[in-house]
């Protein structure tokens, strides 16, 4: 936490921070409830100075983790919106994800975050683990909505390398079926999709800033930080990173790679594409699939109402 300390100090220097110029803080990845209130607030006291009114201070937690004493620190040092790492309502499917909460644990911990007036409320489901079925993931949904939530994020289960996973990838099912079924599902109950695996009668600001472009500072082992044209990488061993909060590599993105990766997060997502962004020849294509119904245009902006066809989109308008 120290060593954070150090590094974020640095950052605010770098992005040149302005009085009251933050408008949302996001602490997670990882998680953030095995470490107590106590060593987030000389954190919060760096941060208070610059941060917006308003801001959207967001933490993740595991419910088991969570604890009422944990849930009242950081409400009290500014968290307005906790989202919590659900990913199912199964005991079984628990078990094999090896969680360490139960259902009753995960329903507990998000009423009590709503009982003590934290204002947003969002938890994670996962889906196409071997074994899903429309059955189970119906449950998960119908469950996620007795609750006080304003948010759910249905993620697609990945295996990445390096994981206990990576040893057994058959545990990953490949199931489309269950992708459709699942947005439909959460949209039928009133949370509209804004951008592939987010839904919420809430949007989450933080979560559109990285689609809309926005600079973010990225603090900690791992974090990823941009600036204009230019991305920074602390490095990401703990270990490494606590000697030297401030060994971050750099990289500089060229306009072509600014430009793709708006097209790519822009059609992922409500934000959309700006036409004057593109070039002649893209603006054409954009324009024909337009045509097609596979995009719509407003004046100034071009938009992808099926989220599950972005990359195929984005490919295209690139040429």
């Amino acid at each position: 936490m120290q060593a954070l300390h150090t590094q974020l100090d640095f950052e605010l220097k770098r992005f040149g921070a302005k009085k009251e110029s933050i408008e949302t803080l996001f602490i997670g990845g990882g998680t953030p409830s095995t470490v107590s209130p106590e060593l987030y607030a000389p954190i919060f006291a760096l941060l208070k100075p610059y941060l917006k009114k308003d801001a959207e201070i967001t933490t993740e937690a595991n419910p088991n983790s969570a604890t009422k004493a944990w849930l009242e620190g950081m409400k009290k040092l500014g968290v307005n919106r906790v989202s919590f790492g659900v990913q199912s309502f199964n005991a079984d499917k628990l078990k094999a994800l090896n969680r360490a909460h139960n259902p009753e644990q995960a329903k507990e911990s998000i009423l009590y975050a709503k009982e003590i007036g934290i204002e947003h409320i969002s938890l994670d489901l996962i889906y196409n683990y071997q074994g899903d079925s429309k059955a189970l993931l119906l449950k998960d949904i119908e469950t996620a909505f007795t609750l006080p939530i304003d948010h759910i994020s249905a993620y697609e289960l990945t295996i990445e390398g390096g994981t206990k996973f990576a040893e057994t990838p058959e545990v990953r099912q490949e199931d489309e079926n269950l992708a459709f079924f699942v947005t439909q599902e959460i949209e039928k109950r009133g949370f509209k999709a804004y951008e592939i695996s987010n839904f919420g009668r809430y949007q989450s600001r933080h979560n559109k800033g990285y689609w809309e472009i926005k600079d973010y500072i990225g603090a900690g082992a791992g974090a990823v930080g941009f600036l204009k044209e230019r991305r920074f990488y602390p490095t990401t061993g703990i270990e490494s990173y606590i000697d030297n909060p401030l060994n971050i590599s750099e990289e500089l993105l060229t306009q072509e790679e600014l430009l793709t990766e708006q097209i790519f997060l822009g059609l992922r997502s409500n934000v959309g594409i700006e036409k004057e962004k593109l070039s002649q020849a893209m603006q054409k294509r954009a324009n024909f699939l337009c045509e097609e119904k596979k995009l719509r245009a407003s004046a100034t902006h071009y938009y992808n109402d099926n989220f599950f066809l972005s990359d195929e989109l984005s490919l295209y308008i690139l040429g």
